[in-house]
C-alpha cells in the first residue's frame, strides 16, 4: 500500500533522465536500482536526502543525485528530500545548527545585527562558519540515521501487517468453505 502511494507521487524515470543538470550522469541514470522502491533503496535515499539537506552548500539536488547514484538508492526520493531545507526552513535550520555547533565547540553564541551589505555578509560568515558547519554535520548525520531507522521500522511494520492480514484471510477462507 505505501509502495503504491509512493509510486503514484514519484515522477517517471524519463523526467529525471531528461533533466538538464542530471544528464551529466549519462548511462548511470539507467540503473534500475535508482528507480525501485525496495527495503534497501528507500531508507538509503532517506539517509542521503536528509544528510544533504543539512549541508550549507549550494546544489543540494545535484549533490543528492550524485550520492544516490553512487550508493545505488532511489534517486527521486533522495532528490526530493533535500527540500526539507527550503526558503521557509532555511533560517531556523541554520540558527539551530549554529547554536548546536557553538555549544559543541564551547564558543559563546554571538548575537548578530543584520545589515544588508556585502561587507557585513563576509564578516558574519567568517564569524560563524565553523559552528554552523559542525552543527550541520551533526544534524545531518542525526537526521540521516533517524530517517533510515524510521523508514526501516515503517517498512517492517507494513510488511508484518500485510503478512498478518493475509494469514487472517487464509484462515477465514479455510475455516468457512
Amino acid at each position: 500500500m505505501a509502495k503504491k502511494l509512493l509510486k503514484r507521487f514519484l515522477p517517471e524515470p524519463h523526467t529525471f533522465r531528461d533533466h538538464a543538470q542530471l544528464r551529466r550522469f549519462g548511462a548511470r541514470l539507467h540503473d534500475p536500482h535508482l528507480w525501485h522502491l525496495s527495503r534497501r533503496s528507500v531508507p538509503g535515499a532517506f539517509s542521503i536526502g536528509l544528510f544533504v539537506a543539512f549541508m550549507p552548500l549550494p546544489g543540494h539536488m545535484i549533490m543528492a543525485a550524485a550520492l544516490a547514484i553512487a550508493a545505488r538508492v532511489n534517486l527521486p526520493i533522495a532528490v526530493a528530500l533535500v527540500w526539507v531545507n527550503n526558503p521557509f526552513t532555511l533560517a531556523p535550520i541554520f540558527y539551530i545548527t549554529y547554536k548546536l555547533g557553538a555549544w559543541v565547540l564551547r564558543e559563546p553564541a554571538n548575537t548578530v545585527v543584520v545589515e544588508p551589505t556585502f561587507d557585513w555578509l563576509m564578516t558574519a560568515i567568517h564569524a560563524v562558519w565553523e559552528p554552523v558547519l559542525i552543527g550541520c554535520l551533526i544534524c545531518g548525520l542525526a537526521a540521516a540515521v533517524f530517517g533510515n531507522v524510521l523508514i526501516r521500522c515503517l517498512w517492517r511494520w507494513h510488511v508484518v501487517r500485510n503478512w498478518r492480514m493475509r494469514k487472517a484471510r487464509r484462515g477465514r477462507t479455510v475455516a468457512n468453505p
